[in-house]
């Protein structure tokens, strides 16, 4: 039995290679097309657009990129158990999908990023998500804007609503403040446990983010540090928890009462603070 796009169904092609997922890569197949191609659709238009895709897997979420219209897809994948997978995609799509076989805490997006519009569209290994948008937040080499124009991504629920939270949110922290700084983000859809195979134990939750032109100047080492020391101790007031970086003076020359909590905080005033470290 054929789908939409002339492949074959998910579940066939799975029981095909044996691909069981595996719990040490974070591996939770999607199987449900019309479920990867309304992630897919949430990044917007992809024609004309290459598309980095972070752990494939058997490419359900693959497919539904390539039959949108993006001009190309670079799938990072670190089970070579599914490269045979990809292998047929590629061969549906001729000269439309490059597979990297590799670890994509250890890949150079920016490096293999093509002329053209770049968007990032996954959905991301459990264990490393977290880890990669800080990656692509807060890249090395310090280019902003970045080399994407957006990204597409899967998380636990519980991440998603860290990574939009506002000051005064029970979420909010400092993976929020450092999307907030440099991002606009937004929670686009929740995705239950049984969408999944096997299903996680937790909700997930499609995040849309995209680059703020203009971000507020600040010095990415210095806001790292102050959203680290005042989170560390999140309780306590933040002449307590920020002592290390000069505490209560530090707070005073940036105009901040000393006998506030980190979560109370805006962005603005986090880069104050680092601007004055």
């Amino acid at each position: 039995m054929a789908t939409l796009d002339g492949l074959p169904p998910l579940r066939d092609v799975i029981q095909r290679y044996g691909l069981d997922a595996r719990k040490a890569l974070g591996q939770n197949f999607l199987f449900d097309l019309n479920l990867t191609q309304k992630i897919a659709r949430s990044a917007g238009p992809l024609d004309g657009v290459t598309v980095f895709e972070v752990g494939p897997g058997p490419g359900g979420l693959t497919r539904a990129i390539l039959s949108l219209g993006a001009k190309k897809v670079i799938a990072i994948e670190r089970d070579s158990r599914c490269l045979p997978a990809l292998a047929e995609i590629g061969d549906h799509y001729p000269g439309r999908l490059e597979v990297i076989e590799g670890d994509a805490l250890k890949t150079d997006f920016a490096a293999l990023a093509p002329e053209g519009p770049v968007k990032i569209i996954a959905n991301l290994p459990y264990n490393v998500g977290t880890q990669l948008l800080l990656n692509w937040l807060l890249p090395e080499n310090g280019q902003w804007p970045p080399f994407w124009e957006s990204l597409t991504l899967m998380f636990q629920r519980e991440v998603g609503l860290r990574i939009v939270a506002d000051e005064d949110d029970d979420h909010y922290g400092r993976l929020g403040v450092l999307a907030g700084w440099r991002t606009e983000a937004r929670m686009v859809f929740d995705v239950p446990p049984q969408a999944f195979s096997p299903p996680p134990k937790v909700t997930s939750t499609v995040v849309h983010l995209t680059p703020r032109q203009n971000p507020l100047p600040c010095d990415v080492g210095k806001l790292e540090r102050v959203t680290q020391a005042a989170f560390g101790q999140r309780r306590k007031m933040l002449r307590q928890s920020l002592k290390p970086l000069g505490g209560e003076s530090l707070l005073v020359k940036a105009g901040i009462d000393p006998s506030r909590r980190a979560e109370t905080l805006s962005v603005e005033e986090f880069v104050r603070l680092a601007n004055c470290l």
